[in-house]
């Protein structure tokens, strides 16, 4: 008798395919049980390297990023696949050069939840890197202010950083 296929297998499915019951499926198999969702989402890759993350963004599977995003538990966002470094930031922005409208819409919820437009892939690009195309304009302006955001979020952290470090003044 063959077993069907495992979970992070109909998971890596489900996000190729936009397939929000199968999803639902496999949260219900796992008993909405936050920390095994979690640990199944950041642990399942297609031989590529690629998380469901990176496939939702891929293909515009939407409602299944969405619902993979909303999850607690420590959803891993920035990972990179193994064949050219990508984290989905890049994947959306990709996906965005055929699909602007909707790409930008995927990338624009990625930076929402806390992905790191900084991160380089194998080649030394950030995601800005990869945009090229006129009616572009919008992810472009995304992504310089997430940048932006992130570096300035960073000055705020060293400058209370140093505060701690020097003690109060007497």
């Amino acid at each position: 008798m063959t077993e069907g296929a495992s979970l992070q297998e109909q998971l890596l499915d489900a996000a190729r395919r936009n397939n929000i019951d199968l999803l639902e499926t496999i949260f219900e198999e796992l008993g909405s049980d936050e920390t095994k969702i979690a640990e199944l989402i950041n642990s399942s890759c297609d031989p590529m390297g690629n998380s469901s993350i990176h496939l939702c963004c891929q293909y515009g599977s939407w409602e299944v990023l969405d619902r993979i995003l909303d999850q607690e538990g420590g959803i891993e966002i920035d990972s990179r696949n193994k064949i050219d470094g990508d984290t989905p930031l890049h994947a959306a922005v990709r996906y965005a050069l055929t699909e602007p409208e909707h790409g930008i819409f995927i990338a624009q919820n990625l930076v929402e939840v806390g992905a790191d437009p900084r991160l380089l892939n194998k080649a030394g690009q950030k995601p800005l890197d990869l945009v090229h195309g006129p009616e572009l304009d919008s992810l472009i302006d995304l992504l310089q202010g997430a940048e932006l955001a992130a570096e300035n979020q960073g000055v705020v952290n060293e400058e209370d950083a140093e505060l701690i470090d020097d003690g109060p003044e007497d």
